[in-house]
């Protein structure tokens, strides 16, 4: 008989490297040896944040904009779609947390690092229209690695044309949350990600523009070690609260209750 473990009992924590059986990361998917988090898929975080049942998705015509025919992109869509069940790097619907009903948009971080493209950029403001015609708060949990390069100049395009979306959802008065997880990076950072009313950051996360490595080469000065961490945008204040993942769902329940409007 073999002594090797089952295959997927035991995953290695990326964080500390400590060995943790399936079962010990738990409902929120936190190392019980560092404590620090996985980063969930949508489906995961829509499972801890939302009434069970309530998701109901956004359907529309997807097309993601292949014009600059970059070898192998179509291809690598395929895998990551048949990888993750999902269309593209965002899943968006209306759902209720606690009762109250809200649009919701979750970025996904193990489709192509959850980078923005003329699909995800169409999605994001198809979420921000439905939330302005049904009079609906909205939240947004961001991932992202930045914009896609094998879109292009179409994919920086999306950051200007979320931030219109947005103005137009701003005149119904409803409020809008962002929730920058792990990683929030690159164009997506420095557009709509710190553009809503109220700016939450997960426990841990890693945010900012250029990633440290890039950082590091071109400057030549030493980085802080909480350099580009929740914690530390929170302390210069760049975030309006840090909060751990398990304290979300009551986080942002407590949110919509206090914001609520006819």
């Amino acid at each position: 008989m073999s002594q090797q473990p089952t295959r997927g009992t035991w995953t290695k924590c990326p964080h500390c490297g400590g060995h943790v059986n399936q079962l010990e990361w738990g409902e929120y998917c936190q190392c019980p040896h560092c404590h620090q988090y996985l980063r969930l898929t949508a489906q995961q975080r829509l499972k801890i944040t939302v009434d069970t049942n309530s998701f109901v998705p956004l359907e529309f015509q997807r097309k993601t904009n292949s014009q600059l025919q970059v070898p192998g992109y179509a291809e690598k869509l395929t895998e990551n779609q048949q990888r993750t069940k999902l269309k593209e790097a965002v899943l968006a619907g209306q759902a209720t947390i606690n009762g109250v009903s809200l649009m919701i948009g979750v970025m996904d971080s193990h489709f192509m690092m959850g980078t923005l493209n003329t699909e995800v950029g169409r999605v994001i403001r198809v979420l921000y229209t439905t939330a302005k015609q049904r009079k609906l708060p909205l939240i947004m949990f961001i991932a992202s690695g930045g914009a896609r390069m094998q879109e292009g100049i179409f994919s920086l395009l999306q950051m200007n044309t979320i931030l219109m979306a947005k103005r137009e959802f701003d005149a119904t008065k409803q409020v809008s949350i962002s929730v920058l997880t792990d990683p929030t990076m690159g164009g997506v950072s420095a557009s709509f990600a710190f553009k809503n009313d109220l700016v939450i950051a997960e426990k841990n996360a890693q945010i900012g523009f250029a990633g440290q490595r890039v950082i590091k080469a071109t400057s030549a000065d030493k980085l802080p070690a909480n350099f580009q961490t929740a914690e530390d945008l929170l302390q210069h204040g760049l975030v309006d609260d840090v909060v751990a993942r398990e304290h979300l769902r009551g986080y942002l329940a407590t949110l919509l209750k206090l914001h609520q409007r006819g």
